[in-house]
């Protein structure tokens, strides 16, 4: 079966190879970047880049450390400063002019520092599940989680694992769902165990440094969006994004849409109806 994206590969600053995937990288105007959340990978952004890579250029990344890309072997490097700088890495290399950005919770943060570091850098953005302010709960949920786990013997036990993890946030889901969900999370490695489809050590700068998360004080960078359309994206539920953060949100920023997804924790798979209509209605509004 032919894929439905092209791979690429590309060196970091200091050397790591890192991957991407790249829907339609033909003759369109406009390049969507996708950036994930802290575990997750290029995966996660399957089913919305086949929706629209009739359309856009749709380049979904592994970060350092997750799926496809080189781990690294100095676990201090795990940190959003150093993904943003690969990103840099990865938009010069392309010759990609103001892409517009979609990022999931720490993929959202990047954009705002990416925004920070080279203004102007985004045509526009999509923030899911992410905002200038983190709930505190939330944080110190995925706190508690990841890196933790041991490699499963089966699928049925990655399953049940990520199951246990994820229930918070997808309530609804169907038994097929969380096959789906363990499939793009987990790996098969060649010891014949299913593994996390990331570095274990992606967690010790988060647990060591406040920093190594999310910056201090996120307001100043979320103001360096002043000037770009986004649309925030928030899961009913969110235990990350809260009600009060995205009003404020919206208040500070002159042209933003909001959506929420009900009965959504942290944080939408943006391929559920709301979430869907929101981004194409966005999308259809970027000139």
């Amino acid at each position: 079966m032919t894929k439905s994206y092209k791979e690429l590969s590309y060196r970091s600053a200091d050397g790591l190879t890192l991957y991407a995937r790249d829907y339609n990288p033909g003759n369109v105007s406009d390049t969507i970047l996708c950036m994930h959340g802290l575990t997750r990978n290029s995966a996660d952004f399957h089913d919305l880049a086949i929706n629209l890579c009739d359309r856009f250029r749709v380049i979904s990344v592994d970060q350092r450390g997750r799926g496809r890309s080189d781990y690294d072997t100095e676990a201090s490097n795990y940190r959003p400063d150093v993904y943003c700088a690969d990103m840099f890495t990865l938009v010069d290399h392309l010759g990609l002019e103001r892409p517009i950005a979609i990022g999931t919770s720490m993929g959202g943060i990047m954009i705002m520092l990416m925004s920070a570091l080279r203004p102007g850098v985004f045509k526009a953005a999509i923030l899911n599940d992410i905002g200038p302010e983190i709930d505190p709960k939330g944080l110190e949920r995925i706190k508690n989680y990841v890196g933790e786990a041991r490699p499963f013997p089966n699928w049925q036990a990655a399953t049940m694992a990520v199951r246990k993890i994820g229930a918070i946030a997808f309530p609804e889901y169907s038994d097929n769902d969380w096959i789906a969900f363990a499939k793009r999370t987990c790996e098969q490695r060649d010891d014949g165990l299913i593994h996390f489809s990331y570095d274990p050590a992606i967690s010790a700068p988060i647990k060591d440094e406040p920093e190594a998360a999310a910056p201090a004080d996120m307001w100043p960078l979320f103001a360096t969006l002043g000037d770009v359309p986004i649309l925030i994206v928030r899961g009913g539920t969110s235990d990350i994004l809260s009600v009060e953060t995205l009003e404020k949100m919206g208040a500070q920023h002159p042209n933003c849409q909001k959506v929420t997804v009900p009965g959504i924790g942290h944080a939408p798979m943006l391929d559920e109806p709301e979430a869907r209509k929101a981004i194409e209605t966005f999308l259809s509004t970027i000139q």
